[in-house]
């Protein structure tokens, strides 16, 4: 646990919860490790029967810490983008073999949107928004979903959504495939936590072999997320995301 991220258990449940109000719950690097850990742990642990994310606070994740996601994304390090803590993490979501639940209360955006299609289940406040303003800062899409989005909402959408921009609203994102269940605004935690007991209810390995088969193989999402974050580190040092950059802080700070 950090100051940023909490994980708790009860009832076979690991609820991971980011708490970072004050910054819109923005994800850094130590956030990064730490949800990456409590999923890895829960792997090979059978009292742990399912996994909820959350952030809380009326706001789920308004993405990378901007300031955290450049230095990570433009460390030079030996292992290049594969090396990063979001990747990592990412890594961990397409590991993982627990059924992996959503709690989602206003702002998802960037990679608080992608890590959805990792999701078995995702609930929704009615006031949630999900967006991934990718291509207007010159960037790529991310978390595998160039790989995952498609296959959930067809190739139309996901490309209004991850080329275009879009934003998308809670009954959008139902009828786009992401989002299971839309609940009234500050209710989504609760109503996860009704999902995930439910779940914990039936029977362990034939929900663990159900699981396996309706998901892409992590070998096979794992490269596409490699892929996807060498595209990204190499877009990162481009003419048209570095003015994108420039632009987006000027508005910041203007504002």
């Amino acid at each position: 646990m950090t100051g940023h991220v909490t994980v708790t258990d009860g009832d076979a449940i690991r609820v991971i919860s980011m708490r970072r109000p004050e910054k819109k719950n923005a994800i850094t690097r130590e956030m990064y490790r730490t949800m990456s850990e409590a999923i890895d742990a829960a792997q090979n642990d059978p009292t742990i029967r399912c996994i909820l994310i959350t952030g809380g606070s009326g706001v789920f994740t308004a993405g990378n810490d901007l300031d955290d996601f450049l230095k990570d994304g433009t460390s030079g390090s030996s292992d290049g983008p594969r090396g990063s803590d979001a990747v990592t993490f990412l890594h961990a979501l397409a590991h993982n073999t627990k059924p992996l639940i959503a709690a989602v209360e206003g702002l998802a955006i960037g990679i608080g949107a992608t890590m959805l299609f990792h999701c078995d289940h995702v609930v929704a406040g009615s006031t949630a928004t999900f967006s991934t303003p990718f291509i207007q800062l010159g960037l790529v899409p991310e978390g595998g979903s160039s790989l995952l989005a498609p296959r959930t909402m067809g190739h139309q959408r996901a490309f209004a959504m991850l080329v275009m921009g879009r934003t998308l609203g809670p009954e959008e994102a139902r009828e786009a495939g992401f989002v299971t269940t839309v609940v009234a605004p500050g209710e989504a935690e609760a109503e996860a936590g009704k999902i995930a007991r439910e779940i914990c209810a039936l029977p362990a390995e034939a929900v663990a072999i159900s699981r396996k088969l309706l998901k892409p193989p992590p070998e096979e999402l794992t490269r596409r997320i490699d892929q996807e974050a060498h595209l990204f580190a190499e877009r990162l040092r481009s003419e048209e995301a570095i003015a994108a950059f420039q632009a987006f802080f000027a508005r910041k700070k203007e504002s």
